[in-house]
């Protein structure tokens, strides 16, 4: 399969990873971004196939990781109310909030679907004039021009039966979070190819060079990201810092110009608060005025529904790259897949159900 089987060939990889033992001289922590790399890195034994003098930690990349426990709460008290019907992505539908998660509102008889596109929220609302349909917009850069093209469409139809609650981060911000924190291990970035498709790279020539630290935008096969790691290295071992880029047939450093134009006209940056790691200045899209009357939140007045996490969950330590899923003590015990504490172990991006899918010790 093109650009597929070529980046998972294993004699290619252990090439690399032979190359990459030859490289490094000295101990080395970095981190890749997103959760979907964290798969890959976990499901092929690529950590394994690395000298023990690199360490990989994992990421907050993961949107339905992020998504606050309040946020959560939020959409559980719209999906709750008779005359609703509330979409979302398939992960999200099993986050557990404070009280029940939103399959449980399902099972109890609420209308909450799974959709696959915003849109669909759409053709939805069209479909069903009588009652309100609110989507839950969640994810990074790479999901937001979809929503925001749902918005526009919603607006061009004059709905006045469609809402979205929004929960959308910004991966730049979130990074400079992490370096900024006296507590950061991390000395060199995998940045998530994905988010650069459409934002490019020169958000991140700024925090490259203010914390002179080196960014690669990685893919993610197998491949890619030992190619990637290697680049990091190669950079940390010859003192450099800046940002290149593995994944260069998807990124270019202008990114998706359209995409960006959708983004700017529908949203504007606000502080976000990220689950576990607490609130981000400039991390998060909100509505901006022109879309203020599709915003779910106001329409069912639920913006000050607030919670409070377990205490025996370590998600925010876990996606700060300050811990692994098997130093909390409630990983593979009371947190399961199948019953799960936090987000991590919920989402098919979240780290620990990575080391719970794979077998990980």
């Amino acid at each position: 399969m093109k650009f597929v089987d070529e980046y998972r060939s294993e004699a290619d990889v252990r090439k690399v990873a032979d190359s990459i033992r030859a490289l490094v001289t000295r101990p080395w922590t970095l981190m890749e971004i997103c959760g979907g790399q964290t798969h890959t890195l976990i499901k092929y034994g690529l950590d394994r196939m690395l000298p023990d003098l690199v360490t990989l930690v994992h990421g907050p990349g993961c949107p339905v990781c992020v998504t606050p426990l309040e946020l959560i709460d939020r959409a559980v008290a719209i999906a709750r109310r008779p005359e609703v019907t509330f979409a979302s992505f398939g992960d999200m539908l099993r986050v557990p909030g404070s009280e029940l998660d939103l399959l449980s509102v399902k099972a109890r008889g609420g209308d909450v679907r799974m959709l696959y596109s915003p849109l669909d929220a759409v053709r939805l609302a069209q479909k069903l004039p009588e009652r309100q349909v609110v989507f839950f917009a969640v994810g990074f850069e790479t999901t937001a021009p979809a929503i925001a093209g749902a918005l526009l469409e919603a607006e061009r139809l004059d709905l006045p039966n469609f809402s979205v609650l929004v929960s959308h981060v910004l991966v730049p911000p979130a990074m400079e979070a992490l370096l900024s924190s006296p507590a950061c291990l991390v000395k060199g970035f995998l940045a998530a190819g994905h988010v650069c498709t459409v934002m490019g790279t020169h958000e991140y020539d700024p925090i490259a060079e203010r914390y002179r630290i080196p960014i690669v935008v990685t893919g993610f096969e197998p491949l890619d990201l030992m190619v990637g790691i290697r680049m990091t290295l190669a950079a940390l071992e010859e003192g450099r810092h800046g940002v290149e880029i593995q994944y260069s047939r998807c990124v270019t450093p202008g990114g998706n110009l359209p995409a960006q134009k959708l983004l700017s006209e529908v949203f504007e940056t606000c502080d976000r608060p990220w689950r576990g790691i607490g609130v981000i200045p400039k991390s998060g899209y909100a509505l901006t005025p022109r879309f203020l009357r599709f915003d779910a939140a106001k329409r069912f007045d639920v913006e000050t529904v607030t919670a409070e996490e377990p205490a025996v969950c370590i998600a925010g330590s876990i996606l700060q790259g300050l811990a692994k899923p098997r130093d909390c003590a409630a990983f593979g015990r009371e947190c399961r897949p199948e019953k799960p504490l936090g987000a991590p172990m919920v989402s098919s991006e979240g780290a620990c159900a990575a080391y719970y899918s794979y077998g990980r010790e």
